[in-house]
């Protein structure tokens, strides 16, 4: 046992489940954490913010390029709100996040006097937002619930959990007995009746499409589609599942156009979004085949046959009881594949943009996604060729997440290549924080298509509303002077042939950079067709 404060607790649990890094925002309730980080600075490295939502949007950055939880700190009430859009997302995408918290102090909880930051029951706000939260009501309680929140984080489907602790907690001192990490919670093992059962769909099948979520990250999806013959189709979270340059690798695009020839599905670590709304009808009679390792999913998808287990356990048992190979039918994949991508090729002039950049960044590089018309046109129009190298906000569709998020991919992986891709409304949600990428020597290129809108609302008022535009059209600044205000490299390029020097130009930089491309939303071609046929 140690006599330590509420914030040395915390501190010393964190280090104690290998944090190394910690994003956050100081603030009065949170004073005695931050004074243990700084009395901790060797072995963590704090990366600061100017606004509470990029804290919490660079921890799911940092755990989905890092392969590591992403922790991060905010002050209680307005703090914590601001950094729920974040949280949202996080459990959207199975993000490991831990959100460490204050609280009004100790004598006036529950007592609504109305505290500074005081939210009515903050702990029932945030419980509804993740998958687990707790208060630490001692410091001496703060290793079991933190080693008890990172188990629940990274056990089973991982995503976000919240801690808070009162504002005199963090500075009173008592003893602690340290805790050791929790082991993960076993996963189910594949049910043998059901890995049979769906064998023999299978073995039936003459067309059938493998279909990935993120959840589908580390099985042998390659090994597989080849034993079948089938094609392995993906919307955002499994891009790079199977390496774009695959002969079986399908896109959301291209997985559409092939949807009503499909006898037999079999969705791996996914929610199944585009065949299950954005995609045509599907075939009449097909089945279906469900893995995941979250029971709701299999309740939610009404599978032929569903399997609950870990993707990589799960894919290994089918490739035993498949000996195969199967007759599948790669050819027509192929067909498809080469049909789509010429067609895409018409999605102008973002997909010149995004052909550029595939060809300069290196295979092993991260895109993050914004909600703007040159990331919608990279779910099909950007191959991806590694697991996780497309991050994106997935089903919440965040705007403004993108480049904070893109900031914490880069802190997660500082020697790889990252590019955020963005459209001028969604960046200047947290532009700001091109501050914190001087200030912290992030060494993100940020390339901002600058139409002056935003773009999805501006077609569809002009489309489906008589052409009311109204909210639509944006007032911007000089992103060139705005970017020099900060210290931060720029170029300015309105044409595809323009492009590749200034790209390449700023992805040779060691520190942050900002590629602003001008577009005029008048010309720009929808790529939603392609995502949702029928409905684009």
């Amino acid at each position: 046992m140690a006599r330590m404060t509420g914030g040395e607790a915390i501190v010393d649990s964190l280090l104690r489940h290998g944090v190394d890094t910690i994003f956050g925002l100081p603030g009065a309730q949170t004073y005695g954490l931050f004074d243990a980080l700084a009395r901790q600075s060797n072995a963590i490295r704090l990366i600061g913010a100017r606004h509470e939502q990029a804290c919490a949007y660079m921890a799911l950055g940092y755990a989905k390029s890092s392969g590591k939880p992403g922790v991060f700190t905010v002050v209680p009430g307005p703090g914590v709100l601001n950094a729920t859009a974040a949280l949202c997302t996080a459990y959207a995408v199975n993000a490991p996040v831990m959100c460490v918290t204050g609280q009004i102090p100790t004598a006036f909880l529950d007592q609504g006097f109305g505290h500074l930051h005081e939210l009515p029951d903050q702990l029932a706000t945030l419980r509804s937002l993740v998958k687990w939260a707790a208060r630490i009501d001692d410091p001496a309680l703060a290793p079991g619930l933190i080693a008890e929140a990172w188990q629940a984080m990274i056990s089973g489907r991982p995503r976000p959990v919240a801690l808070e602790m009162p504002w005199d907690m963090f500075t009173n001192a008592t003893e602690v007995t340290p805790t050791d990490p929790l082991p993960r919670l076993a996963d189910p093992l594949p049910d043998a009746v059901r890995i049979a059962a769906a064998a023999e769909l299978i073995k039936a099948a003459r067309s059938p499409m493998i279909f990935v979520g993120s959840g589908a990250i580390g099985a042998d999806i390659a090994a597989l589609a080849e034993r079948l013959g089938a094609p392995v189709a993906s919307f955002r979270g499994g891009r790079g599942v199977l390496d774009d340059r695959h002969p079986l690798a399908m896109t959301v695009a291209s997985g559409g156009r092939i949807w009503p020839e499909v006898d037999l599905v079999i969705g791996i670590g996914t929610r199944m979004e585009a065949p299950g709304w954005r995609w045509p009808a599907a075939r009449a009679g097909q089945k279906r085949i469900r893995i995941d390792i979250d029971p709701a999913e299999l309740r939610r998808g009404k599978p032929d046959v569903g399997i609950l287990a870990d993707a990589k356990a799960a894919v290994t048992a089918l490739l035993t009881a498949l000996p195969g190979p199967f007759a599948g039918w790669a050819g027509r994949v192929g067909e498809v594949r080469a049909a789509v991508q010429s067609e895409i090729q018409a999605i102008k002039p973002h997909i010149e943009y995004l052909n550029i950049l595939r060809s300069v960044m290196p295979n092993d590089s991260f895109v993050v996604d914004e909600v703007c018309q040159s990331a919608f046109t990279a779910y099909f129009g950007y191959p991806i060729h590694r697991p996780g190298g497309f991050v994106t906000s997935g089903w919440q569709g965040t705007l403004g997440a993108g480049f904070p998020i893109a900031l914490g991919v880069k802190v997660g992986a500082p020697d790889k290549k990252v590019v955020s891709l963005t459209g001028d409304g969604g960046f200047l949600f947290a532009s700001n924080e091109l501050s914190t990428a001087v200030q912290h020597n992030i060494g993100l290129c940020t390339v901002v298509f600058n139409n002056s809108a935003y773009g999805n609302v501006l077609r569809d008022q002009t489309q489906r509303f008589a052409g009311r535009v109204h909210g639509a059209k944006l007032h911007n600044p000089d992103l060139q002077a705005y970017a020099a205000s900060f210290g931060v490299k720029s170029w300015r390029v309105t044409s595809p042939e323009n492009f590749r020097p200034a790209i390449e130009a700023a992805l040779d930089e060691p520190g942050p950079t900002l590629v602003e491309v001008i577009t005029d939303i008048a010309t720009e071609v929808s790529p939603w067709e392609f995502i949702s046929p029928g409905r684009g």
